[in-house]
C-alpha cells in the first residue's frame, strides 16, 4: 500500500489529464506539491482571479510531513457577481472535484468579487485543528507557526 501522499500525488496526475483546456496543468505543477499545484492551475483557468491565494495548511494537522491533505483557498474573480456564497462555493467545488473526491479531505473557501475583496482585503485564519492532533504534542508549535 501507498503512503498517503503518493496515493495523493498519484491521483492528481491521473486527474490532471482532463478534457483539453486543462491538460497544460502539468506543466505549470510543482513537482513537490502537486496537489497543490493542480488546485492553483484549475482556479485559474475557471476564474481567471484577480487575485488567488492558496495555502496548504496541512501541518496544522496530525498528518505526515509533506502531506497535501487540507488547503484554504482565497479566489477573488468578476466570475462571482450575483452569486450567493453558496453558489460560488459549489462553483469552486466542481473545479476540485477530483481533489476533493481523492486526497483533499478539508477545503477552506473565500470566494469573493474584486469589489467585495477591495473593501475588505483579509484572508480569513483558520481555526485550530481539534480532530486527531490531541495525540500530538507539537500541535502548539504547528499553530504558532502557522500564523
Amino acid at each position: 500500500m501507498l503512503p498517503a501522499i503518493l496515493r495523493c500525488a498519484r491521483h492528481v496526475s491521473s486527474s490532471v489529464s482532463l478534457p483539453r483546456p486543462l491538460s497544460h496543468i502539468t506543466a505549470r505543477m510543482d513537482p513537490q506539491r502537486p496537489v497543490e499545484g493542480a488546485i492553483r492551475a484549475k482556479l485559474t483557468d475557471a476564474f481567471q482571479p484577480t487575485h488567488l491565494e492558496v495555502h496548504n495548511e496541512s501541518h496544522m494537522h496530525a498528518v505526515p510531513p509533506g502531506s497535501e491533505s487540507h488547503f484554504r483557498v482565497l479566489v477573488v474573480s468578476s466570475r462571482f457577481e450575483g452569486a450567493s456564497l453558496l453558489q460560488r462555493h459549489r462553483l469552486v467545488n466542481e473545479v476540485l472535484k477530483a481533489e476533493l473526491s481523492g486526497c483533499v479531505h478539508a477545503l477552506a473557501i473565500q470566494a469573493k468579487t474584486p469589489e467585495q475583496w477591495g473593501s475588505n482585503p483579509v484572508l480569513e485564519k483558520s481555526p485550530p485543528c481539534l480532530g486527531g492532533s490531541r495525540g500530538d504534542h507539537t500541535m502548539e508549535e504547528k499553530l504558532k507557526a502557522g500564523r
